[in-house]
């Protein structure tokens, strides 16, 4: 069987086909536009350059297509991809203003292009349904909840693929088998001694969550994915107050203050310098003060979310670092989890420097904690589910 993963950003359009077979799944095309004005013909071109390569001729030749949609007023899960999604988009579009419009025309153009074929919504905030309402709630209004205020949590894809391919490696199939199953068939009865994670998706976006047995138990990313960590031009985690201060102290309309902390803050607006992790290093290495207070700032933050997410679970087995900073800087992974002995994690340098967007593990012998390096593959899992949600309707 054929699927069709389609990703679409604000200005962005990234493709992945895969086929799926009794061996597994094989990546057959890749492919993807930037500075995309019109989603409508970037799904056109898509489309036209799978069959010209000989992929997708007809429809028949597709078997799904899945979407990783962010976030979704009152609903969430993996589902399929109908007007009831579209609905959900444009619920929360306000909150999720770069993401929720492009999907909920992609989905409309998908279904105009490739009638009969099967169209799943795989949420990113699918992950965290099973989490303590302790750890969903804000001390608001109940009005306030009933409206969508709660913690959400993101890169559900990402971190679910980190909870199953962890406990592969740590011996833990019993684990895995639950989290594969888990959109379709629910969390199941808990079995064994406790598996415990905490998984670090680093990149341009970035958020920490923490695992037991498969099941999330808390996020740093909370209503919108501007929370948590300081994102490459997003702020990150901040007081409430700053926003009615800034309207009194410098005059700025309320669009201003919120274009500032989407697109000026985080990294860029630390730094000065820019939001890409590798201009922010060199500048440090040149002496720039912001752009080595950027990282600080950064690391600070994920020691913060590490250290909660360990004294929750009560310890933990693993420490993950994923997507693109998490897999590529060992530098910044060694300073993430510095001075970390009395709690039983022992960082091997020479295995932590020579790993590089490559899976492995990078913990001593002697670590009570293992710490791996696992590249980011939300794509499988968006087409794994997408799979998975097709039979389980059929």
């Amino acid at each position: 069987m054929n699927i069709l993963v389609a990703n679409l950003g604000s200005t962005s359009f990234k493709f992945r086909l895969f086929r799926f077979d009794e061996a597994g799944a094989a990546l057959l095309a890749r492919g993807g536009y930037e500075r995309v004005t019109d989603h409508g013909r970037a799904i056109d071109d898509c489309l036209a350059e799978l069959k010209a390569a000989g992929h997708v001729q007809s429809a028949s030749d597709l078997h799904g297509v899945g979407f990783k949609t962010v976030l979704g007023r009152n609903l969430t899960g993996c589902v399929p991809a109908d007007e009831r999604v579209i609905a959900a988009l444009e619920g929360f579009k306000d909150i999720a203003p770069a993401h929720n419009p492009p999907y909920a025309a992609g989905i409309r153009r998908f279904q105009e292009k490739l009638p009969g074929v099967p169209l799943v919504a795989l949420f990113e905030t699918a992950f965290y349904q099973w989490m303590p309402e302790a750890a969903t709630r804000y001390a608001v209004p109940e009005t306030w909840y009933q409206a969508g205020v709660r913690r959400h949590g993101f890169h559900g894809a990402s971190h679910k693929f980190i909870a199953e391919r962890s406990a592969e490696l740590l011996g833990r199939d019993d684990i895995a088998r639950r989290v594969s199953g888990l959109y379709q068939d629910g969390p199941g009865p808990e079995s064994g001694p406790p598996l415990r994670v905490i998984s670090c998706h680093l990149g341009g976006s970035s958020s920490i969550t923490g695992i037991r047995n498969g099941l999330a138990v808390g996020t740093s990313m909370g209503l919108s994915p501007q929370s948590g960590l300081p994102q490459n031009n997003r702020v990150g985690d901040l007081d409430s107050a700053a926003v009615p201060y800034m309207l009194k102290t410098l005059g700025l309309p309320l669009a201003e203050i919120e274009r500032q902390l989407v697109q000026e803050s985080g990294l860029l607006g630390l730094s000065g310098v820019g939001n890409d992790l590798r201009d922010l290093r060199a500048a440090a290495a040149q002496g720039n003060a912001r752009a080595r207070l950027a990282l600080e700032v950064f690391t600070h933050s994920a020691r913060h979310w590490i250290g909660a997410f360990h004294f929750e679970l009560g310890g933990c087995e693993a420490i993950v670092f994923t997507a693109g900073i998490g897999e590529n800087n060992p530098d910044l992974r060694a300073a993430i989890l510095r001075d970390l002995g009395q709690l039983g994690l022992v960082l091997d340098p020479a295995k932590n420097e020579a790993l590089r967007g490559a899976e492995g593990e990078i913990s001593a012998p002697a670590s009570r904690v293992r710490v791996f390096v696992i590249p980011a593959n939300e794509e499988l899992v968006v087409a794994r589910e997408t799979l998975r949600c097709i039979a389980a309707r059929n």
